[in-house]
């Protein structure tokens, strides 16, 4: 069975920097998660941060919080883990959270802590793609399930 890696807090784990979720109520990930095809992760906690936390946002390479804190280091260990565990479980597709500096897929906050976003990807995100694992946001489950379905008919 192809495992998929997914943000913890798609499956209604409190792992936020406010220490909320954003659990998807989905047909799809309720059938992979009964499959047990789904391997939860927050890379933002595998990385060291705490929960509830400051709020981060990219600043070009760097992870900056809203203090100003240079999070940059916390966030690349959290890729990293993210990396290995896919490599450890075989695994070839993530979901991640959109937005997220760790984990956006399409865009992230600009960096400004006004609420703006920008085309772009979350820390973890870049990695996984640098190493060939399709990443898809909660938004784009069906195009996942499409992925799924070529491999299976194989």
């Amino acid at each position: 069975m192809e495992k998929v890696l997914v943000s913890a807090c798609l499956l209604g784990a409190p792992v936020r920097y406010d220490g909320t979720s954003k659990a998807v109520q989905h047909p799809l990930l309720s059938r992979w998660q009964q499959e047990g095809r789904l391997i939860a992760l927050c890379p933002e906690q595998a990385g060291g941060l705490s929960t509830p936390r400051a709020p981060a946002e990219r600043q070009g390479e760097r992870v900056i919080t809203v203090q100003g804190q240079d999070v940059t280091a916390a966030f690349l260990r959290g890729a990293q883990h993210a990396l290995s565990t896919c490599l450890r479980h075989n695994i070839s597709f993530a979901i991640l959270k959109e937005n997220s500096p760790s984990c956006g897929v399409t865009q992230a906050y600009d960096g400004s802590f006004q609420g703006q976003l920008v085309t772009g990807e979350g820390v973890t995100t870049a990695l996984l793609r640098q190493h060939g694992i399709a990443v898809f946001s909660e938004q784009q489950l069906e195009r996942l399930e499409q992925r799924l379905k070529k491999i299976l008919s194989r």
